[in-house]
């Protein structure tokens, strides 16, 4: 059964709302906003989407409040397009906040959408100046801001970690330079994308894996060509300042932005201007460590001569003295051997006159028990068949004796 109660078609439900909301909203409103998404069709026109973030919980990321499409058609982008460029420096992209002024529409079939007729470049510059001073004011109140800059550089730079795009030119004139110094560094590329959306979730993960090997490297050089003020939002961030400022490597900076430095820069151990200039930057630290060296060598090789010079002075004079010592203790020595030599000769004649002596007293009393002494008192051996008869009873009668006297002998015969 057909229902009777009173309704209206979709497509007079939304021309109320049209109405509704052109009638609420008559005027333009100059309205804040981020740039989530951009592009500009093949007929000119520039479509965006725009959207409000919340702000981020601590540690953690910002999610949407707000979105709303926009449009910029052709005949205003094509000049809102060049002067924007011309006041900021860059082109509008993805990621930056603007102040635009729109119309609210409201559209039968696509719903709504913001008409941009003006953008504000001084807001998106007050901006990117604000969003810098604040990351520099969180760094500062977490107390990493000088933690990278305390990190010792090594002496020798040789080992190095780069983070930067493999198809940028800056990368290209950072190998190209460092190549031409002549020195045999060893560069591993983390690549990364260094620009636009994603370059610094890019960034961090590259500089991650960098620190899971940071044993390997001796410094980290973070890198990119040069672009436009736009292109350094990424570099002063406030997450990837935080990972240069405390990251456990000395990083050095060649971020390519002559006019305006980042926060990135302000962090880092070493900042430098150019890709091209941190690779001269090594070159020449790597000259005055080899010219240190030479230095240091030719000053070993003097001190060693002078060192030299001293010891053989030493071992003459050493010499010297040894031979004095030599002479003398030679001379000591010849002294008691003389004074022993003496002493000896005395000794021996004191000991042969004794021994004459004894002789003599041993030669008198031989002498004067010797047979032919008592033989001059008129004593006279008498032998019996060669032996001496010392009693009567050893001669028999009849026997023949000789009887020695002092002069001669006489033959007898026992009666």
């Amino acid at each position: 059964m057909t229902s009777q109660r009173a309704h209206i078609t979709l497509k007079e439900l939304q021309q109320q709302i049209k109405a509704a909301v052109e009638h609420s909203l008559p005027l333009p409103q100059w309205v804040v906003a981020e740039v989530a998404e951009l592009k500009v069709n093949y007929s000119g026109h520039c479509y965006l989407e725009l959207v409000e973030k919340s702000e981020p919980k601590r540690g953690g990321s910002s999610t949407p409040a707000a979105q709303a499409r926009g449009v910029i058609w052709r005949s205003q982008w094509a000049m809102l397009s060049p002067y924007f460029r011309a006041q900021t420096g860059s082109d509008l992209a993805v990621g930056m906040k603007i102040l635009a002024k729109v119309m609210v529409s409201y559209h039968e079939l696509y719903g709504l959408s913001l008409q941009i007729t003006d953008i504000d470049p001084a807001y998106t510059l007050g901006e990117v100046e604000r969003q810098k001073q604040m990351t520099i004011a969180q760094l500062k109140a977490d107390g990493v801001w000088d933690m990278n800059r305390e990190q010792p550089m090594p002496y020798l730079v040789q080992r190095i970690a780069v983070v930067s795009s493999a198809a940028a030119a800056g990368y290209r004139d950072f190998v190209n330079e460092l190549s031409a110094g002549g020195y045999a560094f060893r560069c591993d590329l983390y690549d990364a994308v260094v620009q636009g959306a994603g370059a610094e979730e890019s960034i961090c993960a590259a500089l991650d894996e960098v620190a899971l090997k940071q044993e390997q490297y001796d410094a980290v050089v973070l890198i990119r060509g040069g672009g436009s003020a736009s292109d350094l939002s990424c570099f002063n961030a406030y997450r990837l300042c935080s990972y240069v400022a405390q990251f456990p490597l000395p990083v050095l900076t060649g971020i390519g932005h002559d006019k305006d430095t980042s926060v990135a820069d302000m962090v880092a151990h070493t900042p430098l201007k150019t890709p091209t200039a941190v690779a001269a930057w090594l070159v020449d630290r790597m000259e005055r460590i080899e010219g240190w060296l030479a230095e240091m060598s030719t000053q070993l090789a003097r001190l060693a001569g002078e060192a030299t010079k001293r010891e053989e002075l030493k071992l003459e004079a050493l010499a010297a003295e040894i031979k004095l010592h030599a002479t003398t203790y030679c001379q000591r020595a010849e002294g008691r051997l003389d004074v022993m030599r003496e002493q000896l000769h005395a000794l021996i004649e004191r000991r042969l006159e004794r021994e004459r002596n004894r002789l003599e007293v041993a030669e008198r009393s031989i002498e004067a028990l010797s047979p032919k002494r008592i033989m001059q008192l008129g004593f006279a051996v008498v032998r019996s068949g060669g032996k001496a008869l010392t009693s009567v009873g050893s001669a028999k009668q009849g026997d023949e004796v000789e009887i020695e006297l002092m002069d001669g002998t006489i033959k007898a015969r026992v009666e």
